[in-house]
């Protein structure tokens, strides 16, 4: 029987940040109790989209730890993603998590900025704040719904391509979800602006996501 060569690589940082997302969850149930039980109802009704849509400022608190816990629970997706089909190899853990952490820390960060920038420039914030709370809002959904995956992937003794695969096709098809959803609550606006619309995502939807895909996949 021929032998499989298997390469071990340390799970420690990677437990300390799934640690740190559980407990920022646990800060948010806590400081938000309210807002917490109606961001997560969203899996069987659009209430928090509703209410929380009117006083999205007021929001400012969770927002950030959502983001906060999005960024994380995003990045170990991707050091996954790195460790199985680019490099099994990879030995330094802690380096190559920081890096992707920066990386998609300032995309996102930078991604926001630039969204907030060209509403001002159009005067049209307050549309483009109603239309970015829901966007981000199934973002952060999204990002928790993929977390036990991760964690499964992380712990699981073997991880087989399937999975992976099965994986990102599942978020390619929640963020599609999420963008009907989007599109059908604004079906009004857009169908008056819909040059605009298809510019936008070209724009900020997909052309940033197939550059960081490029940046990540580069060796």
């Amino acid at each position: 029987m021929e032998a499989l060569e298997r390469y071990s690589t340390s799970n420690d940082l990677l437990t300390i940040i799934i640690v740190l997302i559980l407990l920022l969850l646990v800060i948010s149930r806590k400081l938000f109790q309210q807002r917490f039980e109606d961001f997560i109802s969203l899996f069987s009704s659009g209430k928090y989209l509703v209410i929380k849509n009117r006083e999205h400022k007021a929001l400012f608190g969770f927002n950030v730890l959502m983001l906060l816990i999005h960024i994380l629970s995003v990045s170990l997706f991707l050091f996954m993603l790195y460790r199985f089909f680019l490099n099994p190899r990879e030995t330094e853990t802690e380096v190559l998590f920081l890096r992707i952490f920066t990386a998609y820390s300032f995309f996102i960060l930078l991604k926001i900025t630039v969204e907030k920038i060209i509403a001002n420039v159009f005067d049209i914030d307050e549309t483009a704040d109603n239309y970015l709370f829901i966007k981000h809002t199934y973002r952060n959904l999204i990002s928790l719904i993929l977390l036990p995956f991760t964690i499964f992937l992380i712990y699981a003794p073997h991880q087989s391509a399937w999975i992976i695969y099965s994986l990102v096709i599942g978020i390619f098809i929640g963020i599609i979800f999420a963008l009907f959803r989007i599109i059908k609550k604004n079906q009004g606006l857009i169908s008056r602006n819909w040059f605009y619309f298809i510019l936008y995502l070209c724009a900020l939807e997909i052309t940033p996501y197939v550059i960081l895909y490029k940046l990540i996949t580069t060796r």
